[in-house]
């Protein structure tokens, strides 16, 4: 935590440093401009992307694309105030409204449920065939992340401590590169980084299977309050081009699959079978009471929040866990199902 701190506080004062107003927000209607923050993970968000579907239909804005490689970052990023919308892990999203951080941003999407596309894996020949036998082994995974939570959360749930491991704080890339030269035992990550390390190694537990478990986690789409302040019918836009986004998915997978693709940089045939390991909802089921809810009546994801940052405060990532209502707050319901139907 103290590392996060410290680079928010760099982030901060280096976008001060430069004069161009990032820090304040973007927080004035008449400037027409977004600022998206992506990670490279398949998702609607790169079909978005790929398509321009915002940039259709927002002809008189200014939007411009930033890549991230952890929700950790993108935290930082909203904290020096440099971005507006950002697609991110609902770990980080977690720790993001909770204290010391209170990011003044409310979550408006749901991406993606986790699924076959994150996991733990163990590399072949370590002998390693459970979490249980993790203990006294080198285990890597993005710190503040979605897989981070998740591997906190299997360690609990076969018995292991923290303590009883070295966890290592790389990022998917890293990983890889740490994983061909040996320097690894194990690794929690996520899609395109997950299949490479599954090459040579072993499944031990997926995200899929901790959800079942009672530890969901997923990929939001989050929009900094002071931008849903000032741009309201911007958000719809984004809101409706995600949506269009997962119909995309589901009804036109070969076009997704190219789209997301050309994103990550693989094949159509490797991003379908990414894609196909995570699990994606109709836009339908996004205002319905399980997941975001309705104007003026916030759904169980604000429960899911809740309940990923009293598991945080019980293994001592965060300091404070915020109250239910300032969670609820923080899910952007406004124009539900409307926008959306």
């Amino acid at each position: 935590m103290k590392k996060f701190l410290a680079l928010a506080t760099a982030a901060v004062l280096t976008l001060t440093a430069c004069g161009n107003g990032a820090a304040a927000g973007n927080k004035d209607a008449s400037r027409k401009t977004i600022r998206l923050a992506y990670q490279a993970f398949p998702s609607g968000d790169l079909i978005v992307k790929n398509q321009g579907l915002l940039e259709k239909a927002l002809p008189d804005y200014t939007i411009t694309w930033t890549k991230f490689d952890s929700g950790a970052s993108i935290n930082t990023a909203f904290v020096a105030g440099s971005i507006d919308i950002a697609a991110i892990g609902s770990s980080p999203v977690a720790r993001g409204l909770s204290a010391p951080l209170n990011i003044p941003y409310q979550v408006a999407f749901v991406l993606d449920v986790a699924g076959d596309n994150e996991a733990l894996v163990a590399r072949n020949g370590t002998n390693i065939s459970s979490v249980a036998d993790l203990r006294g082994h080198k285990v890597a995974t993005p710190f503040a992340s979605t897989a981070h939570y998740s591997l906190l959360a299997a360690l609990n749930q076969a018995g292991v401590k923290e303590s009883e491991l070295t966890i290592v704080d790389l990022e998917p890339q890293d990983i890889q590169a740490a994983w061909a030269r040996g320097d690894l035992d194990a690794a929690y990550t996520w899609l395109p980084s997950l299949d490479e390390l599954k090459k040579t190694g072993k499944v031990l537990i997926s995200s899929r299977q901790l959800a079942t478990a009672g530890k969901p986690t997923l990929d939001l789409g989050v929009v900094s309050a002071a931008f849903a302040n000032a741009h309201p019918d911007a958000v719809d836009a984004w809101r409706k081009a995600e949506a269009k986004a997962l119909d995309i998915i589901a009804q036109q997978p070969d076009a997704a699959a190219e789209a997301v693709g050309k994103e990550l940089n693989i094949s159509a045939a490797d991003a379908k079978h990414q894609l196909s390991q995570g699990v994606f909802l109709k836009p339908s089921e996004l205002y319905s009471q399980e997941w975001l809810g309705t104007d003026g009546n916030v759904g169980d994801l604000a429960k899911n929040l809740l309940a990923a940052a009293q598991f945080l405060k019980a293994q001592n990532k965060i300091d404070a866990v915020p109250d239910a209502s300032a969670v609820e707050k923080a899910i952007y319901t406004r124009g539900l199902p409307g926008v959306l139907s």
